[in-house]
Parts: structure tokens; C-alpha cells; sequence
């Protein structure tokens, strides 16, 4: 599972599932930097979420291991009904009373897309990610927040957790290791380096 490269995104908004928001400069490195750190791995499937800044970190691994990229679209990024607005402390967009009845059960969220529902969607990409490469490896470009929901999920931890603390940066490899049909291990990596996981629009 890797998180998309930097996106272009000046205004700061939480940009979710917003059509047109492209990696910026930066995002395009990191791109091609885990493309050249995965060059020599036995890759037999790319999948990336319909979303472009997800299209355009996988194309470089893709185009490396001369591979068809494909789309699955439970690899999207969470539903959220702040889109489009900021919503970084003072920016106004949570302090609103008119959003207030978003933000009434954190546990869910209320502002968006249920933690089970990402899960359970993950999950689904992953085992059928896991089914093209059988017996190789693959490579599913998604999102921070519903990466970081399947890796508590698969490790029994609770779903509703502090964004803060996600250990999911920009270009970032959550790796689902199988035995079979049988996860074994996860593992954790960043070949493009460490960013703050409260990265606006994430």
C-alpha cells in the first residue's frame, strides 16, 4: 500500500476526492523515487485509486516494471463532507456553527465516510491485488486515511485514532506480507523520506 506523492495544492484546502488536484513538483520526485526503490522488486501488479494524484505516483512504477496500470476504486481516499474547505485550527471551516453537527461522533466519524466501511473496502483491494500477484508482489497507491484505517484494522487496534500520529507519510509503503491467503507480517517504509501527517488535503 503506498500513500501518493506531495499534491499541488496552494490555497490548502482539504482537497479529498476534488477532481484536478496533480502531484506538485516535489510529489512527482517522490514518485519516481519509489518507482527506483521498487525497480528491482518481483512486482506483477500496480493498482492506484481513480483519483489523479494517485494515477500519476503509480504511473512511474508501473511504466518501471512495464506494466498496465490498473484502477480499483476502493483504493479512494474517504469521504468527507469537508471538501473543498479549510480546515487547518483557526481557519474558520470548524469553528462554524453550521458544521457543528458534523462533528458530533468522532468514533464514526460523523464527518464522513465510516472507519469499518474504509476498512472493509481496503481489505477487499488488497486480497484482490494479493490474487493478480500471487505468489509475486503488487503495489496499491491509495490514500492516508484509508491506509492507516487497514492497518489498525488488521492489527486489532481501534479505528477512531488522533491524525497526528498516522505513521503514514507522503510516498510512504505499508507492506501486507501473505503466506498464502495468510497475512503474516506488516511492514513499514519511507523511501522518500519522512513528512508531518497532518499535511493539509492528505
Amino acid at each position: 500500500m503506498l500513500r501518493h506523492g506531495e499534491v499541488h495544492n496552494p490555497t490548502g484546502i482539504l482537497y479529498g476526492r476534488l477532481p484536478g488536484f496533480h502531484l506538485s513538483d516535489l510529489g512527482r520526485r517522490q514518485a519516481l523515487t519509489v518507482a527506483e526503490f521498487l525497480k528491482d522488486r518481483d512486482i506483477t501488479h500496480v493498482v492506484a485509486s481513480p483519483l489523479q494524484r494517485a494515477q500519476e505516483t503509480a504511473r512511474p512504477i508501473a511504466d518501471s516494471q512495464q506494466l498496465e496500470l490498473a484502477t480499483d476504486d476502493r483504493l479512494i481516499e474517504s469521504e468527507n463532507v469537508f471538501e473543498g474547505h479549510k480546515v487547518s485550527v483557526g481557519a474558520g471551516s470548524l469553528s462554524s456553527p453550521k458544521h457543528w453537527k458534523h462533528l458530533t461522533n468522532p468514533f464514526r466519524p460523523s464527518w464522513g465516510e465510516a472507519y469499518l466501511k474504509i476498512a472493509h473496502r481496503m481489505l477487499g483491494a488488497a486480497q484482490r491485488a494479493r490474487a493478480a500477484a500471487v505468489g509475486h508482489e503488487a503495489v496499491c497507491v491509495s490514500h492516508q486515511l484509508p491506509i492507516w484505517t487497514l492497518r489498525r484494522f488488521l492489527e486489532g487496534k481501534r479505528m477512531w485514532h488522533d491524525p497526528r500520529n498516522r505513521e503514514c507519510s507522503l510516498a510512504s509503503l505499508t507492506s501486507l506480507e501473505f503466506e498464502d491467503e495468510q497475512l503474516v507480517r506488516i511492514r513499514y517504509q519511507e523511501p522518500a523520506g519522512a513528512t508531518d501527517p497532518k499535511v493539509t488535503g492528505a
